[in-house]
């Protein structure tokens, strides 16, 4: 027998369908509303999901064509996961939600009063209501040479950059005489992410790169991780800081804590006390900030340059117009982090289905289900409503379950499972295989040639 279509819904999504295979984005159908959500990371697709039973005709737009997650990216870059491993094809959403279609493309303009967007084609696209996801980008502070020299994470793209060129140095270090012990890395930021990439690294180092590279003297590279505080992991409880330093510790990770970061040069790094410290390869693992158009949308700004929203992410003064995740601001001022922005898209989301069936609205109570980091194989930290604190070996279960269903797709979940249990499961861990790309052939110089 066959489905039926919703009356009045059919015939606009049949033009929408001819829309998207000639690449534009079709026309608003009279009396359906038009949500354009613009992002396709935790809160956007978090509030696509959420609309998925309202008569509404969605429109997804995001710079990418599929959903990274982030908080495995460190993994692509260690030679841990595949990146595709970490990401999932937005347009595989209109196979479970018919009425969302995705448009690959930049915003770069937001019209308030016409209730309109333009994009980077110059297309011009009309809205009832508008979701403004679009994330963040890294945050340099400023810094001297760091938006050069350093190497940022927090795309798919950077994370493989990271792997390759840590290959291709270790690659040049083993046909390379040299004085020193080894490759250097730098670690910039004490944050969880900072935490997860030195301890990833110290481990691909012990467990699988210091005897495939027998021509490097001592270590195949050493680990630095530098902090401005005092202490690595500050958003969490004391107990699972001193746990988180020890860790690293434990896996030879040199900690340099109490300075900030003043130059950052292509061979070192230098401190805000006069320290140089060596670097074959700097990672940028601190700070987020919105993408400059933010500030040329006429739109609130607050602390950070983030969107100003009230407690149901309404932008503030601006009609039908909401921002969640990292780019917005509440006045409960939410972390920057995945559940915030889960929690708050899927609320928006609710929220406008609310008021397409003329019911009402409600502000956000966000619930703080808890923090994790892993510092490596059977040393986690988890924070559990704010304030339960979980460590070792019970900790990085949960920290593996919670990560494995939080991706989107099933081919995800197992691809990832097993690629973590080859990592770090017994017997597996003892002999890992990271996963490189291309590393070009190095060749020392002919004799008579510079």
């Amino acid at each position: 027998m066959s489905e039926q279509a919703e009356p009045g819904l059919s015939e606009p999504f049949a033009q929408e369908d001819a829309a998207a295979r000639s690449g534009s984005v079709p026309e608003v159908p009279d009396g359906v509303p038009h949500v354009v959500v613009v992002g396709g990371g935790f809160a956007g697709v978090a509030c696509v999901r959420a609309l998925a039973d309202a008569p509404v005709r969605v429109t997804l737009v995001d710079r990418r064509i599929y959903n990274t997650f982030n908080p495995l990216l460190y993994q692509v870059a260690s030679g841990g996961l595949n990146p595709g491993d970490v990401t999932y094809f937005l347009r595989s959403l209109h196979h479970r939600q018919p009425n969302v279609r995705v448009v690959h493309e930049h915003l770069v303009g937001v019209d308030a009063q016409a209730r309109t967007i333009t994009l980077l084609n110059d297309e011009v696209v009309h809205y009832d209501h508008l979701v403004l996801a679009n994330g963040v980008t890294t945050n340099y502070f400023d810094t001297p040479g760091a938006k050069e020299h350093a190497f940022a994470m927090y795309s798919r793209s950077q994370a493989l950059k990271i792997r390759d060129t840590l290959f291709v140095r270790l690659e040049v270090a083993a046909s390379t005489p040299r004085t020193d012990d080894g490759l250097r890395v730098v670690v910039v930021g004490g944050g969880p992410t900072g935490v997860e990439v030195a301890g990833a690294l110290a481990e691909l180092r012990d467990q699988g790169l210091r005897p495939a590279y027998p021509e490097v003297d001592g270590d195949a590279f050493s680990v630095t991780l530098v902090q401005r505080g005092d202490e690595v992991l500050k958003s969490f409880l004391p107990r699972l800081r001193r746990y988180g330093a020890a860790q690293l510790r434990r896996r030879d990770v040199d900690l340099r804590l109490g300075a900030g970061v003043a130059a950052v040069h292509p061979d070192a790094v230098e401190l805000t006390d006069g320290t140089r410290i060596p670097s074959d390869l700097t990672v940028w693992a601190t700070g987020v900030h919105p993408h400059p158009e933010v500030e040329r949308w006429g739109l609130p700004l607050g602390h950070g340059g983030r969107i100003r929203v009230d407690r149901e992410h309404r932008v503030e003064g601006v009609a039908d117009v909401y921002a969640v995740g990292d780019v917005s601001i509440s006045p409960d001022d939410l972390p920057q982090l995945a559940q915030p922005a889960i929690q708050a898209g899927g609320h928006v989301g609710k929220n406008i289905a609310a008021l397409v069936a003329g019911g009402r609205t409600t502000p956000l109570h966000y619930l703080d289900k808890g923090t994790m980091a892993i510092i490596g194989r059977r040393a986690a930290i988890a924070q559990l409503f704010g304030k339960v604190p979980v460590t070792s070996g019970i900790a990085w279960l949960l920290w593996l379950f919670v990560h494995i269903m939080g991706l989107m797709g099933g081919r995800n979940r197992l691809t990832t499972l097993a690629g973590l249990v080859t990592r770090y499961g017994f017997p597996f861990h003892r002999r890992p295989v990271p996963i490189v790309g291309d590393v070009p052939t190095v060749r020392p110089p002919k004799p008579g040639k510079d």
